[in-house]
């Protein structure tokens, strides 16, 4: 595994993050593609064998049952200081003023809340979700330099946003003497490069690290094309890729780079991720063994100038998703 800083911090992650979204107890029966705690020890001990170091999760993630789970694999299978554990706010936790958004009150509420579910101190890297068009930007960077002041968090990260937005607030926390944020969660594959018109060389300037979500564009990219999966029927983040017209060549250029080189698909596709030089680590969520042994193989795949033309050629324009 390769480690790197996270943009111009002082923050080493490795280069790629477990993603554990599809980790906890969903309250809908239906959903049946959450892995259990049970189901979901054999990637934390596999992160750590392949030195996958960086786990993120979120609050909302299975009404807080993810962060649960991460928190007991923390204590189970590592040391503390040995991962690099990042969390969010932003999306509804419970009813009443304090249950959602990046106000003040919902911000000291839900760190707070987050901490005792992971059974720790502190957070390395606490994230907004998204951006709050409800609360003053004042508001919301003062109270989250206070999370970093009080010693809950050592770093700070925001999540899917326009990049004027992203730079407001970087903006604010720079005139108001705050701790700015050294990391973008943004949407990025093969199938959605919309970040690539501002957002990437925004975070360029800022010296903030990327560290996308769904780098395998919920595992389209990892296969070759077919209609809808099992998922599909629950995951609306799923549906959002199921536009053949767009994305089945894009597919089909990835199946053809991935059967020259040997290699599954998978690690063809994070690798064109990993080559962006915005891209500190993707993350990925795991649901079989191999994901993670694809991801980590990735950080070692280098595409040729000819294969990056292929895979790039099919992209159409699109709205960002996820967001907007």
């Amino acid at each position: 595994m390769q480690y790197t800083r996270l943009g111009r911090s002082g923050l080493k992650v490795s280069r790629i993050s477990l993603g554990t979204m599809g980790f906890g107890v969903s309250p809908d029966p239906a959903a049946g593609w959450p892995l259990t705690e049970e189901a979901a020890q054999p990637f934390f001990q596999q992160a750590l064998d392949l030195g996958i170091t960086f786990w993120d999760t979120a609050n909302v993630y299975f009404g807080g049952s993810s962060e649960e789970i991460v928190g007991r694999a923390v204590k189970k299978y590592a040391r503390r200081d040995d991962i690099v554990l990042a969390t969010k706010v932003y999306f509804p936790m419970h009813q009443g003023p304090g249950g959602a958004g990046l106000s003040r009150k919902a911000i000291m509420e839900q760190v707070d809340a987050s901490l005792s579910r992971l059974g720790v101190d502190y957070v390395d890297l606490y994230q907004i979700h998204r951006f709050d068009p409800q609360t003053p930007v004042e508001e919301t960077m003062e109270a989250l330099h206070d999370v970093v002041r009080a010693g809950k968090a050592r770093y700070l990260g925001a999540s899917s946003m326009w990049a004027w937005q992203f730079a407001k607030l970087q903006h604010t926390a720079t005139t108001g003497g705050w701790t700015r944020f050294v990391s973008m969660q943004n949407q990025y594959s093969l199938l959605q490069r919309e970040e690539e018109r501002e957002m990437f060389g925004l975070l360029a300037d800022q010296g903030v690290g990327s560290i996308p979500w769904s780098p395998l564009a919920k595992g389209w990219v990892a296969r070759p094309w077919q209609t809808s999966t099992s998922r599909t029927g629950t995951d609306q983040l799923t549906r959002r890729y199921d536009v053949e017209a767009d994305n089945k060549p894009i597919v089909q250029a990835v199946q053809q780079v991935a059967e020259a080189r040997g290699v599954p698909m998978a690690q063809v596709a994070l690798a064109w991720v990993l080559k962006n030089p915005a891209v500190a680590a993707p993350i990925v969520g795991p649901s079989k063994l191999e994901h993670l042994s694809d991801a980590a193989a990735a950080v070692e795949l280098e595409l040729s100038a000819e294969e990056i033309e292929i895979l790039e050629r099919p992209y159409t324009p699109r709205l960002p998703s996820g967001f907007s």
